[in-house]
């Protein structure tokens, strides 16, 4: 099998030392190209027809998101950003435009060179699109019978009847981002999330979200009450779990944990909490993570919905939920949010005209 063909984009050559040290090491990968700035890695991307590039943000005569922005309006290819993270806000405006993933820049450890060489050979094979390209509304799907329900807590002591919750990894804050965009500020429920992440990215992710939808998007607390019309993300280096008092609780992640945050337990947690009135989603993403929660959900007679290989960047977790028969309905991406509405029983307030 021929090797994967990357171009690199760092003005620094010590980064890009780094960089082709750890994605040459095993042979699979061939360096094609090394833009030291935006402007060439726009030139490299059309000349040598790369399968993938990783791009810098901070780069002197075009930076990397203008870089980003106009490789996407010629030539789609796989894109991943290598940021700072103190670029992190930044890094997801990227995603905004194109790019595939974000992540943080390696350093010697063996274990970040891994996770690197996974996400480069995972999203070398991932079919992009210009953005100049659109999708057209699909028509939302019927609601499936729910099953029989559980006991759950009282609604009048949480002040909402239905809790959403979203598990997504690789693609899943471009899906975010299209998702609860569509969601209006009187949406009824709180809505939780489970977004494999690296660590020190998640507060950038949150600004950058809630600058795209009426919601408010926050980093979860431990102790804070669920509010409806509230998103809460959690931190990568915890576990997050619902209270019976309608608390967000905290705990550490297992330090051998494969994914960071765990989908898998804000799912139980929901479910066990919640019963029928939960409602699972699971999103784009690689691996098995959210399998599990997804049937605890199901089993407690809530609602569980998937995003659809269409409209997936990686039709991987999704894909493993619905082979494993615990998901009620598979949806487009662009599908879910008009679901949503109607599965929390959405009315939209009246219209006063003015006085």
């Amino acid at each position: 099998m021929s090797a994967i063909r990357v171009v690199m984009a760092d003005d620094s050559p010590l980064a890009r030392e780094v960089l082709r040290d750890i994605l040459t090491r095993d042979g699979d990968i061939e360096i094609v190209g090394e833009a030291t700035n935006g402007q060439e890695a726009v030139e490299m991307a059309r000349r040598l027809s790369p399968q993938l590039i990783t791009m810098d943000l901070t780069m002197p005569i075009m930076d990397g998101l203008s870089a980003i922005e106009e490789i996407m309006h010629t030539k789609g290819v796989p894109i991943v950003v290598i940021s700072d993270r103190s670029d992190a806000q930044t890094a997801y405006r990227a995603l905004e435009v194109g790019a595939l993933e974000v992540l943080p820049k390696p350093g010697l450890d063996d274990e970040d060179a891994q996770r690197l060489l996974a996400r480069v050979r995972l999203l070398a094979g991932v079919s992009v699109i210009t953005r100049l390209r659109r999708r057209a509304p699909a028509t939302p799907a019927l609601a499936p019978a729910r099953p029989a329900a559980v006991p759950v807590c009282p609604t009048a002591s949480r002040g909402f009847q239905r809790v959403v919750a979203i598990a997504c990894s690789t693609g899943g804050p471009q899906a975010l981002a299209r998702l609860l965009s569509k969601l209006p500020k009187e949406f009824p429920a709180p809505i939780l999330i489970a977004q494999h992440i690296s660590p020190g990215f998640i507060e950038g992710m949150a600004t950058w979200l809630g600058s795209l939808c009426t919601l408010p998007v926050s980093v979860a607390q431990s102790s804070e009450r669920l509010l409806p019309g509230h998103i809460y993300l959690c931190p990568p280096d915890s576990q997050i779990n619902v209270t019976a008092q309608h608390r967000l609780q905290l705990s550490p992640g297992p330090a051998q944990a494969l994914y960071h945050p765990s989908c898998d337990a804000m799912l139980h947690s929901v479910a066990s909490v919640y019963g029928a009135d939960s409602i699972g989603v699971i999103l784009t993403g690689m691996g098995r993570d959210g399998v599990s929660g997804m049937r605890a959900i199901q089993l407690a007679g809530g609602t569980t919905l998937a995003q659809d290989e269409a409209s997936s960047v990686i039709y991987g977790m999704n894909q493993e939920a619905i082979n494993a028969g615990v998901v009620q309905q598979v949806l487009g991406l662009d599908e879910i949010p008009t679901r949503l509405l109607r599965d929390v029983r959405f009315t939209p307030s009246p219209w006063r005209a003015p006085q």
